[in-house]
């Protein structure tokens, strides 16, 4: 099938490597029995993608969005077979154990040779369930850990949690699978851990967290900086070195208020793998409808230096850390709707999530913030392409 120029986007547009999207995915070993077998797995897992793309995301959606277009898809793909596939094809495409380990690298590849980046400095770690796993009656679904580039929108990688693990056991596997010289690692509190901390450092990148009462000491030695200094009668301390930075954003109907504060730890007060500063972060929200206020302040540490980064430097990592519930949660459950697409087989789970994070990462390298609308426009070119094969 021909590329797909994505006009509207620039008087050139963007080009949808459609021929590309195919090679690659001929990496992906196909291990099925050569009897009865109709069609390659690429070719499988590409319509799975085109249909996926133009806003298709359950595998009864998937097998009707292909039979509609099955004369314009065999020409286009120049199949030996003149039918598509079957829902059960596909499914049974979707259940294979070795397209949900061999995919996720194929994909990641696809994005960074025919788009580059890949190369943005905060790496963010956080795990997500997939609600529509859940059995019933039961709280445990399929639990997926993630590391995502959020300036990007392109995950990395991803690892499953299993039943009797959890984000932190399974995190050191998934970050030794990265290049992380250079990088800077943000996780939430739960990921404060110091073995953890000196992988980071080991593979040549460096961290940011936050602290709860899983480090109580910690965060107790943390808070110490940010007390006013003791004062006597004719004596008084001066105050320790800080950098400063403050943000305001109206958005959900509040308006936030942030106010962070970074300090050098100069004398290693601290006794933390790596650390070099610590930072405290004041969050004010003010409801607009009706003036409600709420008040939050966080502790952290990180192991970047103060010629690297300063406080306003700083807080904007923080934010982009948040932006993953957004930019890639978000997105996943709502706009692919993977909440509501109830999956009993595991494989199946994994896969969709796969192919889900690659749809998130190939919008925005296409230049799309707002993925619906990608989807919508998906769906009219690859309609009218398809349209020169009738």
């Amino acid at each position: 099938m021909d590329n797909i120029t994505l006009a509207g986007l620039g008087e050139k547009g963007v080009i949808f490597e459609v021929r590309a999207l195919v090679e690659h995915l001929e990496q992906v070993p196909d291990e099925r029995m050569a009897r009865g077998k109709r069609y390659r797995l690429s070719l499988l897992l590409a319509l799975i993608v085109l249909a996926k793309l133009a806003g298709e995301h359950k595998p009864t959606g998937i097998a009707q969005w292909l039979q509609l277009r099955r004369r314009q898809l065999v020409r286009a793909f120049r199949c030996r077979h003149p039918q598509m596939p079957s829902l059960n094809t596909i499914r049974r495409t979707l259940r294979q154990e070795q397209v949900s380990e061999a995919l996720q690298p194929v994909l990641r590849r696809f994005l960074h040779q025919c788009y580059g980046g890949q190369q943005s400095v905060l790496v963010a770690i956080d795990g997500k369930t997939l609600r529509g796993t859940i059995p019933k009656g039961k709280t445990e679904g399929v639990h997926l850990l993630a590391a995502y580039l959020p300036a990007e929108g392109v995950v990395l990688m991803q690892a499953v949690v299993a039943s009797k693990e959890n984000e932190i056991t399974v995190a050191p596997g998934l970050l030794s699978t990265l290049d992380l010289k250079g990088r800077v690692v943000c996780g939430d509190a739960m990921f404060t851990q110091r073995k953890l901390s000196v992988q980071i450092l080991a593979q040549g990148g460096d961290y940011i967290w936050t602290l709860k009462d899983n480090q109580p000491s910690t965060k107790a030695d943390v808070m110490q900086f940010f007390k006013p200094p003791r004062r006597a009668p004719g004596w008084r301390a001066p105050a320790l070195p800080q950098t400063l930075a403050r943000t305001t954003q109206l958005g959900h109907g509040r308006l936030e208020q942030r106010v962070l504060r970074l300090m050098p730890d100069e004398e290693s007060f601290l006794d933390w793998p790596g650390v070099q500063q610590v930072f405290q972060l004041k969050r004010r929200f003010i409801q607009k409808a009706t003036g409600e206020v709420s008040e939050e302040t966080a502790y952290g540490l990180t192991s970047l230096q103060p010629s690297r980064v300063n406080a306003k430097q700083l807080l904007a990592l923080v934010q982009s850390y948040w932006g993953i519930e957004n930019g890639l949660h978000y997105r996943r459950d709502v706009s692919l709707g993977e909440d509501a697409l109830r999956m009993t087989n595991q494989i199946q789970a994994q896969v969709t999530a796969i192919l889900n994070n690659f749809i998130v990462g190939l919008a925005r390298k296409l230049g799309f913030d707002n993925l619906a609308a990608a989807q919508r426009l998906f769906d009219a070119k690859l309609t009218l392409a398809l349209a020169a094969y009738t």
